[in-house]
């Protein structure tokens, strides 16, 4: 099916100025109608998206905007994931939905890692060891990364960018993903929902467990407690997908019970994360709010993939990371 067509009337919400503006609109070509307004104007959006064909915004689409705009044939979103896009109403409209995701991904495997070594090496421990001028060997039951298995969950544009960086350190890289594709180069074993599999395998075998998967009602809560259970009681969880992949109540449990070692988060069911969640005061666990160090030029990336999507839209050729119905996710999304 060819979904190529023209476009007439784009509104977006991207702040681009300069070069990386005039970057878009020679993107969009002559004749097409650029409509702009502020993310945080919903009014504002929903007049101008109103009779728009393309929308290109710089954060999600909520149901309120969606319902305002008739037109509307593919948005797409500048940022990784775009669960809180993903309405139902997209797909049963024949929307097309797009995202940046990749825009980030070597950073986000560096963030990843850092939390890892933070985990391996004790750094709370080290820093209060500091503090007291003490000096103390903390290290003599603990294990470098050299030989323990990594389990990658989700092998998207994160996961494929942590594999050489684990395989680096000379680690045993392991995979689940949900689409089958052939396992990529340094992943020992790949196990694949669309065939079946299940994750359990994965938790059993890894040291270190790390989630970069979207979010979707099929991913809500993937790490519940009886995955806990499954995992070594040695093992540590890094989150790097988005909160509610995991079940938070059943984390906490986790960890206070000692059923896994140790885990660190960059996202959370509910962000900012509230003062008063007992998260905060596990010593255990790590906590980065939902924020890493950027790529060299994050929105020249992000408009990278927005100009080949405006190219493939108008040729009628698949976009760069298009999300199906499988990916609709209607929990707690406004």
């Amino acid at each position: 099916m060819n979904l190529g067509r023209p476009i007439e009337k784009v509104f977006t919400t991207e702040p681009y100025t300069d070069w990386h503006w005039d970057m878009l609109v020679k993107a969009l070509g002559p004749g097409v109608e650029i409509v702009r307004a502020s993310q945080s104007d919903p009014e504002a959006m929903k007049a101008g998206i109103k009779d728009a064909d393309v929308a290109i915004l710089a954060g999600d689409i909520s149901r309120e905007v969606l319902g305002a705009a008739e037109k509307l044939r593919w948005v797409h979103c500048d940022h990784a994931g775009v669960n809180n896009s993903a309405h139902p109403e997209i797909f049963e409209r024949g929307i097309l939905l797009t995202s940046s995701a990749g825009r980030s991904a070597p950073v986000l495997a560096e963030h990843i890692f850092f939390l890892i070594l933070s985990l391996i090496y004790d750094s709370r421990k080290l820093e209060q060891q500091q503090r007291d001028h003490l000096w103390a060997n903390l290290y003599r039951d603990r294990r470098g990364l050299f030989t323990k298995t990594l389990g990658i969950v989700g092998l998207g544009h994160t996961g494929l960018a942590l594999i050489p960086r684990a395989r680096a350190f000379g680690m045993r890289v392991l995979a689940y993903s949900r689409k089958a594709v052939p396992a990529p180069e340094g992943v020992e074993k790949a196990w694949f929902a669309d065939q079946g599999d299940r994750i359990d395998q994965l938790l059993k075998e890894s040291d270190i467990v790390v989630l970069c998967l979207s979010l979707s009602d099929e991913t809500y809560h993937l790490i519940d407690e009886k995955a806990f259970k499954i995992m070594k009681p040695t093992a540590f969880l890094i989150n790097m997908a988005r909160g509610s992949v995991v079940d938070e109540g059943a984390l906490h449990k986790a960890l206070t019970e000692g059923t896994i070692a140790a885990a660190a988060s960059d996202v959370f069911e509910t962000e900012p994360l509230g003062k008063d969640s007992p998260l905060w005061d596990l010593p255990n666990f790590i906590i980065t709010p939902h924020c890493t160090p950027e790529v060299p030029d994050l929105a020249l990336n992000g408009l990278n993939i927005i100009c080949e999507n405006i190219s493939r839209y108008k040729e009628g050729t698949a976009l760069l990371n298009c999300q199906s119905s499988r990916d609709v996710y209607t929990k707690g999304v406004r």
